[in-house]
C-alpha cells in the first residue's frame, strides 16, 4: 500500500533528480517515481549509452529527461540541479581501489552537488544514499544494529575506501545541513541485490583458490531487495518532517549466511566450499593485521578486526525506524526477492 504524498515536501509536477540514475539501483528508483505519478524526473548519467537501463516511459504522460554529465564538473552540477526541488543522490564510487579515487569520486562529487544546489535555492530534500558499513558494529550481538549505533571513527583503518568514501560523504551532508541548512536525509541501505547485482556478497565468504571460504557462518545478511530499497529511498525524498534523520534499511525474514549458502548451491550451482568458524576468522584477521603493521604496509591490512566485525560478526538488524517513520514496508518478500535473485544468476551462468 502506497503512503499518501505529502505535498509540502513536492509537488508532482516539480523536478526530483537522480544521479546514479543508470546504475545498479538508479532505474529502479526512477520506476518507483513514475509509478508514483511524478512527472518530472530528471537522470543524471555519466556513461553515453546507458540510457537504455531507464525505463520505458513512451506514452505514459511521464517526463523522464536524461541529463549526461559530470558531478566532478561544477558546471555540470549547476546545470542538474536546476529547479530541483528534491535529489536523490544514489552515485557513488563502488569498486574503487584507492582512497584518493573513492574520496574524490563520492565525497568531491557530493560537495559539487550541494554547492550547486544551494545557488539555486529551491532544494527542499536531499536524500544521500549511504551503507550500512560505516557502522562500527563494535556492540554485542544481543544489541541490534540500527540508526543509534557509531560510525567508524577512523575509517580508513578498516582499510576499505568503499567505507571510507561512504563515512565522510555522510559527513559532508550532515555539515552542510548545519552550516548552510541543506534538509537531507540520510538512507542507508544494506546489502541490495537483485537482477543486475548476481554476485555473492563477501559477507557471506570469499572465492580463493578454486573454493570457496564460508566466513558467514549463522550471522543474518542484511538483504534489501532492489525494489523495496528503491521505495525506501523514494519515500525519503517525499516524506515531510524527517529533515536531518538517518534511516537504515533491510528486509524482514533475513536468511543467515549458512542457509543462503545452501540455498544457492541448490537453486543455482553447486561449488566447494570451506566453513571457516568465527574464532578462526577473526584470528586471521588479528594477525594479517599486525604483519601489516609490522611490514609498515607491505602487505596491505585488507583483512583487520574492524572489517571482521562490520562483515563477520554476528549481528541482528533492524529496520523498525523505517518503517515507523516512513510507513515503509518491504513489498517483496525475501523468499520471493531471492527466487527472482537466483533465477538471475542462473540465466547469467547460461550466457557466461
Amino acid at each position: 500500500m502506497l503512503m499518501e504524498l505529502d505535498a509540502d515536501v513536492i509537488g508532482k509536477d516539480e523536478v526530483i533528480l537522480v544521479t546514479g540514475a543508470t546504475g545498479f539501483l538508479g532505474p529502479t528508483v526512477v520506476r518507483t517515481l513514475l509509478d508514483r505519478g511524478f512527472r518530472r524526473v530528471r537522470c543524471l548519467t555519466r556513461t553515453a549509452g546507458r540510457e537504455t537501463r531507464l525505463p520505458d516511459v513512451d506514452g505514459a504522460g511521464h517526463r523522464v529527461e536524461v541529463f549526461r554529465g559530470n558531478l566532478l564538473s561544477r558546471d555540470d552540477c549547476v546545470a542538474a540541479t536546476r529547479d530541483a526541488a528534491v535529489i536523490l543522490h544514489l552515485a557513488a564510487a563502488r569498486g574503487e581501489k584507492s582512497f584518493p579515487d573513492a574520496f574524490l569520486n563520492s565525497v568531491v562529487t557530493t560537495r559539487n552537488l550541494l554547492d550547486a544546489s544551494l545557488r539555486h535555492r529551491c532544494l527542499r530534500r536531499f536524500v544521500n544514499v549511504s551503507s550500512l558499513t560505516v557502522y562500527s558494529n563494535a556492540r554485542g550481538w544481543r544489541v541490534p544494529l540500527d540508526e543509534s549505533c557509531p560510525v567508524e571513527r577512523q575509517p580508513a583503518r578498516r582499510s576499505d575506501p568503499y567505507c571510507f568514501a561512504k563515512v565522510k560523504q555522510d559527513e559532508i551532508v550532515t555539515e552542510y545541513g548545519r552550516r548552510f541548512g541543506v534538509p537531507y536525509v540520510i538512507v542507508r541501505p544494506g546489502y541490495v541485490y537483485g537482477r543486475g547485482n548476481e554476485a555473492i556478497t563477501g559477507r557471506v565468504g570469499i572465492g580463493t583458490f578454486g573454493v570457496f571460504l564460508h566466513l558467514g557462518g549463522t550471522n543474518t545478511i542484511p538483504f534489501t531487495y532492489v525494489d523495496n530499497c528503491a521505495d525506501a529511498i523514494v519515500l525519503a525524498g517525499i516524506t515531510g518532517g524527517i529533515d536531518g534523520e538517518v534511516f537504515n534499511v533491510v528486509d524482514d525474514d533475513l536468511p543467515s549466511s549458512r542457509r543462503f549458502l545452501r540455498l544457492y548451491k541448490r537453486a543455482v550451482r553447486r561449488f566447494a566450499s570451506i566453513y571457516v568458524p568465527h574464532a578462526l576468522s577473526y584470528a586471521a584477521c588479528d594477525l594479517w593485521e599486525r604483519y601489516a603493521d609490522w611490514s609498515e604496509g607491505q602487505l596491505p591490512p585488507v583483512f583487520n578486526r574492524q572489517a571482521w566485525r562490520t562483515y563477520w560478526k554476528r549481528t541482528r538488524y533492524s529496520n523498525d525506524k523505517v518503517k515507523l517513520r516512513l510507513g515503509w514496508m518491504p513489498r517483496v518478500s525475501t523468499a520471493e526477492g531471492l527466487r527472482r535473485y537466483f533465477e538471475s544468476c542462473r540465466e547469467k551462468l547460461q550466457h557466461a
